[in-house]
């Protein structure tokens, strides 16, 4: 078996390269086959077969037909060893010899990672710590259930089915309530949504189908009744401060985390009188309040506790939460309020004292049933607290119940609405007592 290397030049290109040829003869068999490599007939050392010096990458050109030759013998003396018969299919093969493809293996990346570099993007981004917090609170979910099922949860992969597990897991074994639930699912949307549009990565399932829906919750407020005997209760020392910083927040409607960033250089005069005008911490949102002769006067009775970077004594939101619980022991808080809580799937309803239930936020509510109920047009309120949508704030006017009977006593009886409260001034006039 003999190998020879040929220029065809009778097939040469557009350019003047021409093919070079490999010729094999096997015992009077001629078989002859493109090597795949040209030149010009002037780069070519016909009596040696192989590319002159003078052709670009004529090593390599070279040592490429060394190869050739030598795939040919080795294909040879394997065909004679099997009793074969040399063709031109089977040389071709053996020149081009079929490559096995090499298996992908797919890398799998963690979603509780992912999670830890959105929540770094939109800390880049300037997004606001409450935003940071819920992906914290995502993060701790997902890192629970990976690590409790020994399950990867990865993007590419999530699919319903391991939805229904995430969901099973956070309802059964951890016992989270529908809320919160709620917002896990609208964090991982979210998530997700980043890891196909930011990442580009191939997130499999529909968005629109992870379900995890919000529960209406009881949204608790104070009447005038329980102001008046909020503000005229007989505390305990350590009590006091607590009671006026709520009281505060049900005269303003500023949430906790306002409350405890106020600082002197927040109070503006206004026609006679002083306003509240902030940033507030959550949206972002720019708010001007009017300082009724209550708020004014709680202001007033911490002015002369020296020099303070905040206006009130506001305590650590978990340790006011649990003292207001005492709070509203002392002031006879104490009518049942029947709350509803999904256990084990199964929905349980009970009464508590209303007091078990005072939390900061409770403020927030009851400054907006309450000037609701005074008679401050939605529209007013909307701006007061702050409100993108005036959606939100007439989430506020569904639950008062009160308005609702006034309104329907007026239109069928003609009798006058009695605002509750408004006789007596009780939010803008019932001043924190001395206790």
């Amino acid at each position: 078996m003999t190998t020879q290397f040929v220029l065809r030049t009778d097939k040469k290109d557009s350019s003047g390269r021409c093919p070079v040829h490999l010729i094999a003869y096997f015992d009077g068999l001629r078989l002859k086959c493109a090597t795949g490599e040209k030149c010009k007939p002037a780069e070519w050392n016909e009596s040696r077969q192989r590319f002159r010096s003078s052709f670009t990458g004529a090593e390599e050109a070279n040592d490429f037909l060394d190869l050739r030759a030598t795939q040919v013998s080795d294909w040879w003396r394997k065909v004679r060893a099997a009793g074969g018969t040399p063709t031109l299919a089977g040389l071709k093969a053996a020149l081009r010899p079929v490559v096995e493809p090499v298996a992908v293996v797919p890398v799998r990346r963690s979603i509780t990672v992912l999670n830890d570099e959105h929540r770094e993007a939109l800390r880049a981004r300037g997004y606001a710590d409450h935003t940071l917090r819920q992906r914290k609170m995502l993060g701790s979910w997902l890192a629970a259930y990976e690590q409790e099922r020994g399950e990867l949860l990865d993007p590419t992969t999530y699919d319903l089915a391991t939805h229904d597990r995430v969901l099973h897991f956070l309802r059964f074994d951890r016992n989270l309530a529908q809320n919160t639930i709620a917002s896990v699912v609208r964090g991982l949307k979210v998530l997700l949504r980043w890891c196909r549009e930011e990442r580009g990565m191939a997130v499999p399932v529909e968005l629109r189908k992870l379900q995890g829906k919000h529960a209406d919750i009881l949204k608790m407020w104070l009447t005038a009744e329980d102001l008046t005997a909020l503000a005229t209760a007989v505390l305990p020392s350590h009590l006091v401060r607590v009671r006026d910083v709520l009281l505060f927040c049900c005269y303003t409607g500023l949430r906790y985390s306002d409350v405890w960033a106020l600082q002197p250089g927040h109070i503006h005069e206004w026609d006679g009188a002083r306003v509240l005008r902030l940033v507030q911490t959550k949206t972002r949102t720019g708010v001007s309040i009017y300082l009724t002769d209550a708020a004014s006067a709680i202001l007033d009775k911490y002015a002369g506790d020296g020099e303070r970077a905040r206006l009130l004594p506001v305590l650590a939101n978990q340790v006011m939460n649990r003292h207001l619980k005492q709070v509203g022991k002392y002031a006879g808080l104490t009518a049942p309020v029947v709350v509803s809580e999904r256990v084990a799937g199964v929905m349980v309803k009970k009464s508590v004292p209303k007091y078990e239930l005072l939390t900061s936020h409770t403020a927030r509510h009851t400054f907006a049933t309450q000037s609701l109920l005074r008679g401050m047009p939605v529209e007013v309120l909307q701006k007061v607290m702050g409100h993108a949508k005036i959606q939100t704030t007439l989430i506020y006017a569904k639950v008062v119940e009160d308005l609702q009977h006034q309104t329907m006593r007026r239109v069928w009886e003609g009798q006058p609405a009695s605002h509750d409260g408004k006789a007596n001034g009780a939010v803008c006039q019932v001043l924190p007592g001395a206790a």
